[in-house]
């Protein structure tokens, strides 16, 4: 006879670039090339990564700091045109539709807690045919930006979900900030944009190396 295990977790929210969608690399060389575009110093693929999951115009000024504020226009714009060449070329990382499909079957709310647009997150789920998959979702462009914590916070609301009882999972420190100022579990992945290392500050349950050790994790312990 089976026994069904209890649901450690109600809700289970995802970053979306790095953690899902495979655009890291995409992200990087886009930042690097509108900064070239406006004339600032090109920062470093691990600058520009670093800043992966913040809000667009937060993450440009810290990859950008000797570009002076009356350029930021620009500067956002330059990066949506380079963004734009490439959405085509962005996919979702192997194993995440079983993954998310799974979580699903076992009665689990899904979210997403992105530093991208509503826009660009709208037109992602809809390019690689995710509608309906996720139950909620927030954009750094009507909530506050990571690390800060209202993203969490307001989708714990929105589904009656204590904080205990909803687990982040991302692939950024600010992932993991945001969801500790949340009072939230989180889970980080080291595929993405940020190194392993820089994890330890913020005591993940657990780092996955890989969707498929993701998913195995999650399928005893979520």
């Amino acid at each position: 006879m089976s026994v069904t295990r209890s649901r450690r977790f109600d809700l289970i929210a995802f970053d979306w670039d790095g953690t899902l969608f495979d655009s890291t690399a995409i992200i990087v060389r886009c930042i690097q090339a509108a900064v070239r575009d406006v004339g600032g110093a090109v920062p470093s693929d691990e600058a520009a990564a670093y800043v992966i999951g913040m809000g667009l115009m937060q993450a440009l000024a810290h990859a950008a700091p000797d570009v002076p504020p009356e350029k930021y226009p620009e500067l956002g714009n330059r990066y949506r045109y380079h963004y734009l060449q490439h959405q085509d070329d962005l996919s979702l990382f192997q194993g995440v539709l079983p993954l998310l499909d799974a979580l699903r079957a076992r009665g689990h709310l899904l979210a997403v807690a992105t530093g991208k647009s509503r826009r660009g997150l709208d037109e992602a789920l809809h390019s690689v045919q995710l509608r309906g998959v996720f139950d909620g979702s927030r954009t750094a462009d009507e909530t506050a930006s990571k690390p800060h914590p209202l993203m969490l916070q307001e989708l714990m609301a929105e589904f009656g979900v204590d904080p205990e009882r909803l687990l982040m999972i991302g692939d950024t420190t600010h992932d993991l900030q945001m969801a500790q100022a949340a009072g939230c579990p989180s889970v980080a992945v080291s595929y993405g944009a940020h190194a392993p290392a820089t994890f330890a500050d913020f005591s993940p349950l657990f780092v996955a190396d890989s969707v498929a050790a993701l998913h195995e994790w999650l399928a005893h312990h979520a």
